[in-house]
């Protein structure tokens, strides 16, 4: 497929700039082989059924946008998209020259990194004083760019979901930011089953498509970990006949990335797992997210879970009923096109 089929207009008035003032308080589309539902999230509980897990990635967004000079005095701001050690990490770097190897950015405080090399648009960075300790002290949370404001003290806080522990993406997994501490006990409740795996998301999620033929376009790398009780959890989930329900496309990408050789291995691993259209799904069986950006990866992730058909008909729908778009916008609970190749 191309490029431009995954291409849809968007009014700017739909694009949620604030999160409402009560998480689980967001609409849910369900897009189901029936047809489509206009739910509330609180109503997820009963969307479910007893035995069901939920699959949450608690990666922490990281204070990953840093504002700072090159030792020449001209301005620049990093972004870091990947913490590779207590000093080093990869960063985007917005300044009017590239920076070279060997030059100095300088922070706040003095604090500075010095630039070792660049690795496909991205900078790899040392800097002087542990990574994590200069992001708390002197980064700033690093919203999408399509929200207008400054992160304020509400984005703080919202901008986590409330089960996030391990520090490390400079994205939400914005379909977990629904779910709060009522909701979670109502799917318990539920006999609905939970359990997490991390995968640190990376600000390449916000690059653009540049190439119309998908099959020459190259994904972002990014880290992620499947600890053995998540293993476990599955495998129990599959011998009481339960299904696997993930919680965002980050979730659905590191499960499928560690079942890509045919069963599903924990452990840390990398991903560049570009899914479209005819991907084979060996793991998960629904999928709850969030509305994605017109030609978009996850856009493609999307409609190769549940067709490009019925994405494109939710999303006409979703425009004409004035839901909200993207990370503080309203969700979908996605049902697996009929149509699509079964793992045998």
């Amino acid at each position: 497929m191309l490029l431009s089929d995954f291409d849809f207009d968007l009014p700017d008035a739909l694009i949620a700039q604030h999160p409402l003032p009560e998480r689980a308080a967001s609409r849910l589309l369900v897009c189901a082989r029936a047809g489509l539902q206009d739910r509330l999230f609180v109503e997820l509980p009963e969307l479910l059924l007893p035995g069901d897990l939920l699959v949450f990635n608690d990666t922490r967004v990281i204070k990953a946008r840093l504002a700072g000079f090159k030792e020449s005095g001209g301005k620049i701001e990093a972004l870091i998209e990947r913490v590779l050690d207590t000093h080093r990490a990869l960063a985007q770097v917005r300044a009017s020259h590239a920076p070279l190897p060997g030059s100095r950015l300088v922070f706040a405080e003095g604090v500075g990194a010095t630039v070792l090399a660049r690795h496909e648009g991205f900078f790899e960075l040392a800097f002087d004083a542990a990574v994590y300790d200069v992001l708390e002290k002197h980064g700033s949370l690093p919203l999408p760019p399509y929200i207008t404001h400054a992160a304020d003290a509400v984005d703080q806080e919202r901008y986590q979901t409330v089960f996030a522990r391990h520090p490390g993406a400079v994205a939400a997994p914005t379909a977990g930011l629904h779910f709060d501490a009522p909701l979670l006990a109502a799917l318990a409740a539920r006999g609905v089953h939970t359990t997490t795996l991390t995968l640190h998301v990376g600000a390449g999620t916000f690059q653009p498509v540049r190439v119309e033929q998908l099959s020459e376009h190259r994904m972002h790398l990014e880290h992620y970990i499947i600890p053995p009780t998540l293993i476990d959890a599955i495998a129990r989930t599959r011998e009481r006949g339960g299904r696997v329900v993930a919680v965002g496309t980050t979730a659905l990408r590191a499960l499928e990335s560690a079942a890509a050789a045919g069963t599903l291995s924990a452990g840390p691993a990398d991903t560049r797992l570009f899914i479209t259209p005819g991907y084979r799904f060996r793991v998960v069986d629904r999928l709850i997210t969030n509305f994605h950006l017109p030609k978009s990866t996850l856009l493609m992730l999307v409609s190769a879970f549940a067709g490009v058909e019925r994405i494109r008909a939710a999303y006409a729908h979703a425009i004409r009923q004035r839901y909200r778009f993207f990370s503080y916008g309203d969700a979908m609970l996605l049902e697996p096109d009929p149509a699509a190749p079964q793992e045998s």
